[in-house]
């Protein structure tokens, strides 16, 4: 199975929240995870301002390490029509729409998409998507 794996499923891996524990279940389950280079841009900005001093430095040390093991995509032409389609159509935030076009893009049989953003995953279901998380 393959998993795309969304900002908001990621940083619970950094940042305790209430299904911190859930989130890592699912991405330890999946030996093959991917995501957008946007990612990146996310995480490293919700960090910053949700952390600060060592376990700043902690988080961000560990998500780098994390990346490594991650199939990344890039946000090429194709991507970026679909999420501006998307956007346009589902209403979604821009980053969201570059997600699911990522994830829709792959064209991966038995995807799973996972987040915890509950209007990215009403979003992801609407594209036929297979929502884990929220």
């Amino acid at each position: 199975m393959t998993s795309y794996v969304d900002t908001s499923a990621l940083l619970k891996r950094y940042v305790e929240e209430s299904d911190s524990d859930h989130a890592t279940y699912l991405l330890n389950a999946d030996p093959v995870l991917v995501t957008s280079w946007v990612t990146l841009v996310e995480a490293r900005r919700n960090l910053a301002r949700l952390l600060n001093g060592a376990p700043l430095r902690s988080a961000q040390r560990q998500l780098t390490s994390d990346f490594e093991a991650f199939a990344v995509v890039s946000c090429e032409e194709s991507v970026a029509s679909l999420a501006a389609e998307i956007g346009e159509t589902l209403g979604v935030r821009s980053l969201d729409a570059i997600h699911l076009a990522t994830a829709k893009r792959l064209q991966i049989p038995d995807l799973s998409f996972v987040t915890f953003d509950l209007r990215q995953a009403q979003a992801a279901r609407s594209l036929g998507l297979q929502v884990l998380g929220a």
